[in-house]
């Protein structure tokens, strides 16, 4: 494979912006970035000019369900290609394939297909298609009074006992777990899990400051879709809120529809922690990408009107979003794109620990490439197993891009 050199109006790396930027790429890997009048292009070099789109890392999502009519707890391949397929149009080139509260069996077995194909990425392809990098595990140690939608029949103590099952089923591949630090036996599991290598996150939680602030000092580094699923604030009874709020120590992530935040929390969230630590996630059905109708959230039925997600009894159950409409968001709120893109790509690659090769553009980073046009709609995408980008707008910019019907 030669070397592809794609230039830009625009490129994020996300943290700098380049004005007339180009993207080198060799071998599914970043060469080099920079202004077009600074690179020298080497001579096998084949040039695509995609002005005046804005080049950035393909986005990471750390919370996704499900996407395209399937979810993850179908224990299938044939499920996890299609809601990889679906997250790729919109942007996501890296994910976690998310898995919540559930008979034990059920978990066991969605998390082992799901470390299957983490540890055997897709075949080259000629369409974009997200990567799973890890498993997400929400649940089943949370609160009953916080659970959501989550089955209450299936809430379990924490256990270490039963945490070594769930990463045995992964083999080293579940990267994240979920859970509520005030329950009997969490501070042991978040000890556990941290030496274990999990990243452990607060939510479905009613704990108090203390109770999270003394899980933070265990281990715990993340909060889970923040103000959703947790206690509320008060101004002399903080909460968990208050110590995620707080503490530099920890990340959080926020469902940025305007369904599930409203604008001015999403703002307080984002100036209380700085944009590098909050993450964009989309805490996505099988519902994402698709129309209104009913569709399935692990064992549960729900239903999708105006795009909004719920269970029968009313209740929220997760989202029809993708990350594109979730940067867009946080960018109509007012923050600069560098900082809204990072949100989107380099924060959450940093929480997993994959931010040398995802997440951003630089020299020896994967070739995740996602291009965007003025109004922020993704125009097309480039993962690092594709040797050309799938561009969907050539009419707007190009006719001699490939578009994709």
């Amino acid at each position: 494979m030669g070397v592809l050199a794609i230039r830009a109006g625009r490129l994020f790396t996300p943290t700098e912006e380049i004005e007339d930027g180009t993207l080198l790429i060799e071998d599914g890997c970043v060469r080099a970035v920079g202004p077009r009048a600074g690179l020298v292009l080497p001579p096998n070099a084949s040039e695509l000019d995609v002005r005046p789109l804005t080049l950035a890392p393909g986005f990471v999502d750390v919370h996704i369900h499900g996407a395209g009519g399937h979810d993850a707890m179908e224990a299938r391949v044939e499920a996890l290609q299609a809601i990889c397929s679906m997250a790729a149009r919109h942007g996501t080139t890296a994910l976690l394939a998310t898995v919540m509260t559930a008979p034990p069996e059920q978990i066991v077995r969605s998390l082992s297909v799901a470390a299957a194909q983490t540890r055997t990425p897709w075949p080259a392809e000629a369409e974009p298609i997200a990567a799973i990098v890890g498993a997400h595990l929400e649940g089943p140690f949370i609160s009953a009074a916080r659970a959501g939608v989550h089955p209450p029949e299936w809430i379990v103590a924490p256990s270490i006992g039963r945490l070594q099952q769930f990463l045995d089923a992964t083999g080293g591949t579940l990267r994240l777990l979920t859970l509520a630090p005030e329950l009997e036996g969490a501070l042991e599991v978040i000890e556990w899990g941290r030496r274990a290598g999990l990243i452990l996150s607060l939510g479905h939680t009613d704990a108090t400051y203390e109770q999270a602030c003394a899980s933070i000092e265990r281990g715990a580094s993340h909060a889970a879709h923040v103000f959703n699923a947790m206690r509320p604030f008060h101004h002399r009874q903080t909460g968990v809120l208050g110590a995620v709020l707080n503490d530099p120590r920890v990340t959080a992530e926020v469902i940025a529809d305007g369904v599930h935040v409203d604008a001015p929390a999403v703002r307080l969230l984002i100036r209380a922690k700085g944009p590098e630590a909050v993450l964009l996630v989309t805490d996505a059905t099988a519902a994402a990408g698709m129309p209104d109708g009913v569709y399935r959230l692990g064992p549960l039925e729900v239903v999708v009107r105006d795009g909004v997600c719920r269970d029968k009894a009313g209740r929220l159950a997760g989202s029809s979003l993708t990350m594109d409409r979730a940067l867009q968001y946080v960018l109509r709120l007012g923050l600069p794109p560098a900082q809204a893109l990072a949100m989107a790509t380099l924060n959450p690659a940093r929480l997993l620990g994959i931010s040398q090769h995802k997440g951003r553009l630089a020299p020896g980073a994967d070739a995740d490439v996602v291009f965007l046009d003025a109004d922020w709609n993704v125009a097309g995408v480039m993962t690092c197993r594709m040797s050309q980008p799938v561009l969907w707008q050539p009419a707007r910019v190009g006719a001699e891009w490939r578009a994709n019907p």
